[in-house]
């Protein structure tokens, strides 16, 4: 997964420069933002990447002041200077709050990206420590075999054991940098029992044994969750859609309702049912547990 600022077209070091003064309307005090960065693996802290932010808004700002008041002066509006610019901050506003929380999003989706091959990772190096292999020629051939956001990890840092530095070191610095809870304890397991000496393939079964452990678990609570999401979606898209439909024949032909209104009533009920869809499919894809 590549980072990239949304609504920006510029490269990050670009906008690194072009936002340097508005560096110091930005706050020193850490917050989780720093974190969030940090496991995009770029090299921007919080206070450039929140310059970034400001100085994005108070572009769009103008743009949009711009186009949207000469479009409502064009159409001849009331007061269009007034809503124009009150649109356009609502815009801006949206974008950079999009923006802001942008990094949260992209560690989060990367954190499921990696913990839902997790097991099939450690599978690999199981079958892997058993024919002998050492573990640095384990994490080339994991980075290289596709799966996905943990191969790309592995990657990163077989490039640091090949700059120079020791595996152990390597494996702790991801591990601690990483969102991921599941993946930092399994490099964290892995450095550790490189440090002492302890029998690699031990380590791995049993984090494999814990996490299918964890896998059963999240399971259980996905469809523990399900039951109340399946009820709301019969209510809201089924059971009430239904009803309306029956209430809004029978009320058209009691008090003589005009074509056009009772169509423009039943395409908003089709709207409604067509958004609970999609909310619907959101929700489930949200609760999905990381690890399957």
């Amino acid at each position: 997964m590549r980072f990239k600022i949304p609504f920006t077209f510029s490269d990050i070091e670009i906008l690194k420069r072009k936002s340097k003064g508005f560096i110091k309307l930005t706050k020193p005090k850490e917050s989780q933002l720093d974190n969030f960065l940090k496991a995009t693996g770029i090299k921007i802290d919080k206070r450039q990447y929140l310059a970034v932010c400001y100085r994005s808004f108070l572009l769009n700002l103008l743009i949009f002041s711009v186009m949207l008041t000469s479009l409502l002066g064009l159409f001849k509006a009331n007061y269009f200077y007034i809503y124009g610019l009150g649109s356009a901050f609502l815009v801006s506003g949206l974008i950079l709050f999009n923006q802001i929380n942008y990094p949260r999003i992209f560690a989060l989706t990367k954190e499921r990206n990696i913990e839902k091959n997790l097991i099939s990772v450690l599978q690999d190096m199981i079958v892997q420590l058993n024919s002998g292999i050492p573990m640095f020629k384990i994490i080339i051939s994991i980075s290289e075999a596709g799966y996905g956001q943990v191969s790309e990890e592995f990657k990163k840092i077989a490039n640091e054991i090949n700059s120079g530095v020791s595996q152990i070191e390597a494996l702790e610095k991801h591990g601690k940098f990483n969102t991921s809870k599941y993946f930092k304890r399994i490099l964290w397991q892995i450095s550790n029992g490189m440090r002492s000496g302890t029998d690699m393939s031990m380590i791995i079964q049993d984090s494999i044994k814990n996490l299918s452990e964890e896998q059963g678990i999240q399971i259980q609570g996905y469809g523990s969750k399900l039951n109340p999401l399946i009820m709301f979606y019969m209510l809201m898209a089924v059971i009430l859609p239904s009803l309306g439909i029956t209430f809004l024949i029978i009320i058209a032909s009691i008090l003589n309702i005009s074509t056009t209104l009772t169509q423009l009533i039943f395409f908003a009920i089709f709207g409604f049912v067509v958004f609970m869809q999609i909310m619907f499919l959101g929700l489930i894809k949200s609760r999905r547990p990381s690890l399957i």
